[in-house]
């Protein structure tokens, strides 16, 4: 594997990547192999979205390979509460995105490789780019039962998917991105990819749940350099180009102009939250106070990620109708999100007369109605 890091190389890459006002100064063909030297999911996807606005991929197709930190990224039409358990992203201090493609959650760490391969729209082949990735497994370990599916997923020994797919069709330029599970952690994945709120109803796109394995459980040497230069090789050979790996630094505005104000946007509560399609919660809770236990029922649509309906149904002498108006009130238009409520109903207390059960009572409620969130 060569690995193009120095200046003079550097230089070469901005030729072929940079975008002056009069347009692309590469007049190169064939294929281009790109390595991310960051770990940041936001700057990776930005680097796919660059790649697609300002490519010319008639002339070169490009083969993007990029590892996270750890992260969970959703589909473009994807509902987050539906598909992970936001509480626990928060709690490890996992990023959440969501890319502009579509298909089904993924939990990324850098147990985990991503590929994109991109072309034109009439070149764009997701069966011809997995049956690349299994012929470079097979490369490596020629014993490994690997194939592809309908589904444009990549099965081990027939029942553990090791890949999964998803792309973007643009007008004239597409690509196809998956993932290989090389060292992933499989305890953290299932956690986080476990949605724990109940009541939810929503046209959103679910994923597909999968048993998964590791290729580096079937193989200690498989790790993920290994993995990575065995696909850059195969990829190499087939578009009939030298075996050099570019290194490319996604935050670099040199050879990458405007790569930043794109990772800022897929980092902005409106995007990773806000579009969302339009879901329901309709559930209930119990809350345990004294000697008695109350059942609370809420019914809330949001749309855009803010709560557009709210009712909260408890009983009149437990909390002053006033009160419980006033806090649906306050949460109809806001973020359906658990540090807002907070502020929201910190504000709300202020309000509330001194009475310390009353404001006990009061507190048990909010912290119920965040865990819906």
């Amino acid at each position: 594997m060569v690995l193009q890091s120095s200046l003079k190389n550097c230089f070469q890459l901005s030729c072929i990547l940079q975008v002056p006002k009069a347009g692309f100064r590469s007049t190169a063909s064939g294929g281009l192999i790109i390595q991310s030297t960051s770990n940041d999911v936001y700057q990776n996807l930005a680097v796919e979205d660059w790649i697609h606005d300002h490519m010319n991929l008639e002339k070169r197709q490009v083969l993007f390979l990029w590892r996270n930190s750890p992260a969970v990224v959703i589909g473009r039409h994807q509902n987050p509460w539906q598909e992970c358990n936001l509480r626990l992203l928060r709690q490890k201090n996992i990023k959440l995105a969501r890319r502009r493609s579509g298909g089904g959650t993924v939990y990324h760490d850098l147990g985990n490789i991503n590929l994109t391969f991109f072309t034109t729209r009439k070149k764009h082949e997701r069966m011809e780019n997995l049956k690349l990735v299994v012929k470079a497994l097979k490369a490596l370990r020629p014993q490994l039962d690997v194939h592809v599916t309908d589904r444009y997923d990549i099965l081990l020994d027939r029942q553990y998917k090791i890949s999964g797919t998803a792309a973007k069709l643009g007008r004239t330029a597409a690509y196809h991105h998956c993932t290989l599970l090389c060292s992933t952690d499989k305890f953290v994945l299932s956690s986080v990819l476990k949605s724990p709120y109940k009541g939810l109803k929503s046209n959103a796109t679910p994923s597909v749940p999968a048993s998964v394995k590791n290729l580096f459980e079937e193989d200690p040497s498989l790790t993920c350099e290994v993995l990575l230069d065995a696909i850059a090789e195969e990829y190499a050979t087939q578009h009939q180009i030298d075996h050099h790996i570019n290194l490319i630094n996604p935050a670099d505005e040199t050879v990458l102009p405007g790569i930043n104000n794109k990772a800022k946007e897929l980092q902005t509560w409106e995007w990773v939250y806000g579009k969302t399609p339009k879901f329901n919660v309709s559930t209930h809770f119990n809350i345990a106070y004294k000697d008695s236990v109350l059942d609370v029922k809420v019914d809330m649509d949001v749309k855009h990620g803010r709560i557009e309906v709210c009712n909260i149904d408890l009983p009149q002498q437990w909390l002053p109708p006033a009160l419980c108006s006033e806090l649906v009130k306050s949460l109809t238009g806001n973020k359906f999100c658990p540090n807002e409520t907070t502020v929201l109903v910190t504000t709300l207390l202020r309000t509330c007369p001194q009475d310390g059960d009353l404001q006990s009572r009061w507190n048990l409620l909010c912290e119920n109605m965040k865990m819906l969130m």
